[in-house]
């Protein structure tokens, strides 16, 4: 008597196709895999049950890596401890001649603006918003005789802010630095990362991370290969990466004018996120996996070759970069501000501070 029954989802006579699928994604996961199955099928894509026991059969298990230790020398420096290595002289509030001169067109009215003339110098009212930025202190600790009054300050930060001057500062410099190192003036390829860190008493929408126990505020981030920002969006701590991915990349390329086709992230991008990136925007989405990861090995071929700058390419980790240089700046390291909008212009005033003591 035949037998009956439901027959296989993935069918033995299918299992070369799936060993194709498996080649092309080493490292994916379970779930990665039956996507990439589904879209080669054509067919919905299976659970995970079901494709493991069908890999099982087709003589497909993951294998990690074996790890060389290589021991450190005896006489070698230690990789702890405060050096003159980890000094640095940032810089300070002040601005010179020269980086005002790349930014005061932005914050000073034109020439033959008419209304009241201004109490106090523009030049004066950023350079205290680059004081409260380095040193984090509050509006009302700012010195007086030195600063204008905080309440002017305040304002004015808060006039700038909702205008985007401060971005518009970070897009110019970040154009005029590509341009000075001979590279084009709008990227190619990005980076995506995001980062939690604590909110204040202050309120605003706040959330508690589970993944880094932090309650606070994350800072999605998209940057060019060389760490210049391209978009940031500010969310509560409980928003996971995937939900604010599509919208941060969108922004990354209509400030970039679509010139970006290769976005570069890690695991917590991986699958339907990807996708919907790709959908949206158009571009091409390269997960970057550790080597330590365990692979997918067939015992019917068993050297497989290295995926093409897949397993650990540099250029993924500027965005660490980029968090640590915003980490410099004591008003970034807790969320003071109650609305979003002021915190992604602290963050925009950071770099662009940075870009006009490189230029000047």
């Amino acid at each position: 008597m035949a037998k009956t029954g439901r027959p296989p989802a993935i069918a033995p006579s299918q299992y070369d196709a799936l060993r194709q699928v498996v080649q092309a994604h080493p490292q994916a996961t379970l779930a990665e895999l039956a996507l990439a199955w589904a879209e080669f099928a054509g067919t919905h894509a299976p659970s995970t049950v079901t494709l493991r026991s069908a890999l099982q059969a087709a003589g497909l298990t993951r294998m990690r890596p074996a790890q060389a230790s290589t021991p450190r020398p005896a006489t070698a420096t230690p990789r702890y401890g405060y050096t003159e290595r980890h000094r640095n002289t940032p810089s300070g509030a002040a601005l010179t001649d020269a980086e005002w001169a790349l930014a005061r067109d932005l914050f000073e009215p034109p020439a033959g603006a008419r209304g009241r003339p201004a109490l106090h110098e523009r030049r004066a009212m950023v350079e205290a918003c680059c004081y409260i930025l380095r040193t984090g202190a509050s509006w009302r600790s700012l010195p007086t005789g030195i600063y204008p009054p905080w309440q002017s300050v305040q304002k004015a930060f808060v006039r700038w802010a909702r205008d985007g001057r401060f971005a518009q500062l970070q897009e110019r410099l970040r154009q005029q630095w590509r341009q000075r190192i001979d590279r084009a003036a709008q990227p190619s390829e990005a980076v995506i990362d995001s980062q939690s860190t604590r909110g204040s008493a202050q309120g605003g929408d706040l959330g508690f991370d589970a993944g880094k126990k932090v309650k606070g505020r994350k800072r999605h981030l998209v940057v060019d290969t060389l760490g210049l920002l391209l978009a940031v969006v500010v969310t509560s701590a409980a928003v996971p990466d995937r939900a604010a991915a599509a919208q941060a990349v969108q922004q990354a390329c209509i400030r970039t004018s679509n010139s970006i086709t290769t976005l570069w992230a890690d695991s917590a991008y991986a699958g339907e996120c990807a996708r919907e990136i790709e959908r949206r925007t158009q571009v091409q989405v390269n997960i970057v996996r550790p080597s330590t990861r365990a692979r997918w090995d067939d015992a019917q071929q068993s050297l497989w070759p290295e995926p093409p700058s897949q397993s650990m390419p540099a250029k993924r980790w500027v965005v660490e970069r980029t968090h640590a240089w915003l980490e410099r700046h004591r008003r970034l390291t807790i969320h003071h501000e109650r609305k979003p909008v002021y915190a992604t212009a602290w963050v925009w005033l950071a770099q662009a501070r940075m870009l006009l003591g490189r230029l000047a």
